[in-house]
C-alpha cells in the first residue's frame, strides 16, 4: 500500500485545532464571555469533524479501493469495512 496523501493535511488541521483549543481554555481562565467562547469552541469542533470526515473519505478512496484493486481483501470484508468507517460520519 502507498503512503496516504491526506495525512500531512489532517495533521495540520489537528495541530491548528489543539491550538485553538488551547487559547479557548486560556478564553475560560480569563472568565472571557461564554458567547465568545462558545463560538470558539464551535470553530474547534468543525475543524475537527472536517479533518474526521478527511480522514474517513481518504479511508475509502485509498485503503479499501487499493484492498479491492489488489485483491487483498474480499467484498465481503470490504463491504464490512465500508460500512465501519462510514458510521463516523
Amino acid at each position: 500500500m502507498t503512503a496516504h496523501t491526506s495525512h500531512p493535511e489532517i495533521i495540520k488541521r489537528l495541530k491548528r485545532a489543539e491550538g485553538h483549543l488551547k487559547g479557548i481554555i486560556t478564553m475560560l481562565e480569563a472568565e472571557r464571555g461564554c458567547l465568545d467562547i462558545a463560538q470558539q469552541l464551535q470553530a474547534v469542533e468543525s475543524a475537527i469533524g472536517n479533518a474526521k470526515k478527511a480522514l474517513v473519505h481518504d479511508h475509502i478512496g485509498h485503503c479499501l479501493a487499493e484492498a479491492v484493486r489488489a485483491g487483498t481483501q474480499n467484498a465481503d470484508d470490504t463491504i464490512r469495512e465500508f460500512k465501519a468507517i462510514t458510521k463516523y460520519l
